[in-house]
Order: structure tokens, then C-alpha cells, then sequence
């Protein structure tokens, strides 16, 4: 598995959490930012991971900033992206199981780093269900390609 982590100034000690976990784990991943505390727009940031993720550069993403909301709607404008903000395992593990989540948000002024580590294990861990759940994503996917091509409901 090859994900790619990212993060705005918000998010930034979170992620070098979430990076000491991956290496721990031995699971190839890249950092697409930022590289310091100094303030930066989460948009440019977040759609660069969420591109990635779409184009099956890595199969899956994880984004932080203060509370994962902004990062999240920035990726899920991405075509392809399923972004889901989690600040509990159960969550989590839902996102993967229900909704094959491919992007996962998380927020660093709301979860400490042992939460966050147990969040991404169970991300990584779930796989999707498919079923019942096919079908829904399968009507999401329809509602993206429907906007994409102009087109209205």
C-alpha cells in the first residue's frame, strides 16, 4: 500500500505522528506538505494529495489541519476522492467498511496523537465491505459524473 500524508500549519505535529506510524509500519508513503508550522492555505495542500490519490499515484490519503474540516471538503471536490474527517476508530472503521473511503481527515486541535495513531491503524486496516455498500458508492460516483460532465440531477 502507498499513501500520501499531508498537512497544513494546523495539522503539522499531528502528521509527524502519523508519519513515525507508517515508518513503524513499514508502509511507503510520501509527504506532500507542509514542512514547517508557517502558516499556509490547506487548499493548495490538500488538493495536491487528493490529485494523487485520484490518479492512482497512492491508493490511499491522510490529511490534517486544526480540525480536518477544511482539508476534507477540499478533497472530496477532487472527481474520484472520498474523503471521510474520523476523530474516533468507530468512525473509521465505518468510512473504510461502508464507504471505501480513500482519503482520510483527521484534525490536530481535536484528537491527541494516540487517538490519531489508532485512527489510521483501523483506516488502514479495514477494507470495504462491498454489497449493499457497492451500490451506494456506485451512486456516488453517478452524482460526480453527472456535475462533471454539466450536466443537472
Amino acid at each position: 500500500m502507498r499513501v500520501a500524508v499531508a498537512s497544513d500549519h494546523g495539522g503539522f505535529e499531528l502528521k509527524k505522528t502519523v508519519i513515525h506510524y507508517l515508518k513503524s509500519q513499514g508502509i511507503e508513503y510520501r509527504d506532500y506538505g507542509t514542512h514547517s508550522t508557517e502558516s499556509c492555505d490547506y487548499p493548495d495542500i490538500a488538493q495536491a494529495l487528493a490529485q494523487a490519490v485520484a490518479d492512482g499515484t497512492y491508493n490511499r490519503g491522510i490529511l490534517i489541519c486544526g480540525t480536518g474540516i477544511g482539508v476534507s471538503i477540499v478533497a472530496n471536490k477532487v472527481p474520484g476522492i472520498r474523503a471521510a474527517l474520523c476523530h474516533d476508530t468507530f468512525s473509521a472503521h465505518a468510512s473504510r467498511e461502508h464507504n471505501d473511503a480513500n482519503v482520510l481527515a483527521m484534525g490536530e486541535r481535536v484528537i491527541g496523537p494516540g487517538l490519531a495513531r489508532d485512527i489510521v491503524k483501523v483506516w488502514l486496516e479495514t477494507g470495504f465491505e462491498g454489497g449493499c455498500h457497492s451500490r451506494r458508492v456506485d451512486k456516488i460516483t453517478g452524482i460526480e459524473e453527472t456535475f462533471c460532465s454539466g450536466k443537472s440531477l
